[in-house]
């Protein structure tokens, strides 16, 4: 820069020995910044119920207006929708190790229903459940798991079995549960889209309405003995 510049020898003595005088001081110590804290986090684990496929938003999915019931409770936490469309308890035992990063205080596990519509293995489903409780219980996670209903298209037997699986999975585990995440819900054609599946606007109010009912004093109990 100095040669670019034309400055004459003497000028070019004076401005090396600065650069030199300056290379070989001491830099001042760096100041280290403090890590953003972080706030205590509910999961939702689960599937387009989760999602809120179909909703016009997802501001409107059960999730974030369990967010809002949060806020309005006055308790210092954040709900992280992990919800995919399409997801089975397979694919919910194989995403959870990242979906529980941070500081998870609950676990809301929504996931079955997917196994149920594709008929998949009862013994399978109920194995990925309690593989995913244990891996969230044994991080002090508190879970509070939401059980499905299969449809009926597979017979009575598929149905019971299906049923009792989220039972003893809770029993055996002894974790909060919902026996029926859409309990009220299901099979009104007027909470429910198109579909008949996935709850319409005022259904997913009244889904968050059932899972707040159960996560507030869990949420509650949580952070208290953080």
């Amino acid at each position: 820069m100095v040669a670019a510049l034309g400055i004459g020898a003497c000028q070019r003595d004076s401005a090396t020995r600065d650069v030199a005088a300056t290379a070989t001081a001491t830099p001042p110590a760096a100041t280290a910044l403090p890590a953003p804290a972080q706030r205590p986090r509910v999961v939702a684990l689960g599937d387009s119920l989760t999602a809120g496929l179909g909703l016009p938003t997802t501001d409107i999915a059960w999730p974030a207006l369990v967010q809002q019931k949060i806020a309005a409770a006055g308790l210092d936490a954040e709900i992280v929708n992990a919800g995919v469309s399409g997801d089975t308890t397979a694919g919910g035992l194989r995403r959870l190790d990242w979906a529980l990063d941070g500081d998870v205080k609950v676990l809301v596990l929504e996931l079955g229903a997917n196994d149920g519509l594709r008929g998949l293995p009862v013994d399978q489903m109920r194995d990925n459940l309690s593989q995913m409780i244990a891996m969230a219980k044994k991080r002090g996670i508190t879970v509070l798991l939401c059980g499905m209903e299969a449809p009926p298209n597979f017979g009575p037997q598929y149905t019971r079995d299906f049923r009792e699986a989220f039972v003893s999975v809770a029993r055996e585990h002894d974790v909060a549960f919902i026996p029926f995440m859409l309990a009220g819900v299901a099979g009104d054609a007027a909470l429910n889209q198109a579909d008949g599946i996935h709850p319409n606007e005022e259904g997913t109010r009244r889904v968050a309405d059932l899972i707040w009912q159960s996560l507030q004093p869990l949420l509650t109990r949580a952070l208290a003995t953080t």
